[in-house]
């Protein structure tokens, strides 16, 4: 019988073969697992400039990019008399703040808000309404009635007085111990029993509730959460925002 050709390779060629397909394999196989890598990195840097989850989430909010443009869509009172007011009564504009006293971005947040009515003086107000994430920070609604008890025995001084050191000394994320609540009241000249007596007395645990419903209302998904109430306009303000990102919203509006 005659001979028949051969297709088989050498040794040599089916070495080599056999080395280049590896070689494809595992660049293949590389190129998912650093396309897959990229990705990710790329969603963690959105999630980072977005506001937080609802307060049933499960992170407080970080910095925003930019204040948001105004929205018809916010349902927000504007000052009422039980309010906290910290600047003119008189202002023309009103920068309303969602604040959980535990979260350390609203801690961050405390003084670029302040910061804020000191850099338009008669131009704008701030109030601070109770938004506190109970099941991130377990201590924040207690913390919020402690700050009406103040604002009851203290006046409106006294509210300001006693959320700035609170502020002050919390190590946030439910850090602060609740026996630190009444020696704030006695450092900032409150009567110390009076206060004790109102804190336990959980008086004010409806307000505080109500003005978590009218955070939701609002738009708050995380805090801190503001609105600014200028000539009709609602401007929301979504997480720790700088203060020139506020300014560069505020200018053009201000007079």
């Amino acid at each position: 019988m005659d001979d028949q050709p051969t297709n088989k390779l050498s040794p040599k060629s089916s070495f080599l073969m056999g080395l280049a397909t590896g070689f494809l394999v595992i660049c293949t196989v590389g190129f998912f697992i650093l396309l897959g890598l990229f990705l990710a990195k790329d969603k963690d840097g959105a999630q980072a400039n977005v506001t937080s989850p609802s307060p049933s989430g499960t992170a407080p909010s970080q910095l925003a990019d930019n204040p948001s443009q105004p929205s018809a869509s916010i349902s927000i009172r504007g000052l009422q008399p039980d309010d906290h007011i910290y600047g003119d009564l008189k202002a023309e504009a009103t920068m309303v703040v969602f604040t959980d006293l535990e979260c350390p971005f609203c801690k961050k947040f405390h003084p670029t808000a302040k910061q804020v009515v000191d850099n338009y003086p008669g131009k704008i107000n701030l109030v601070y309404r109770n938004f506190p994430l109970e099941q991130l920070h377990s201590k924040a609604s207690k913390e919020a009635e402690a700050t009406e008890c103040a604002a009851e025995l203290g006046g409106n001084d006294g509210y300001w007085k006693f959320v700035d050191r609170l502020f002050e000394i919390t190590p946030s994320n439910d850090g602060l111990d609740p026996a630190k609540l009444p020696e704030i009241a006695k450092e900032i000249g409150l009567d110390q029993k009076k206060f004790q007596d109102c804190y336990d007395s959980g008086k004010y645990a409806d307000k505080v509730n109500a003005q978590s419903q009218e955070g939701i209302a609002a738009g708050a998904e995380g805090t801190p959460y503001g609105v600014i109430l200028i000539s009709g306009q609602k401007i929301p303000i979504p997480g720790a925002v700088p203060f020139e990102q506020i300014k560069a919203t505020l200018d053009p509006l201000i007079q």
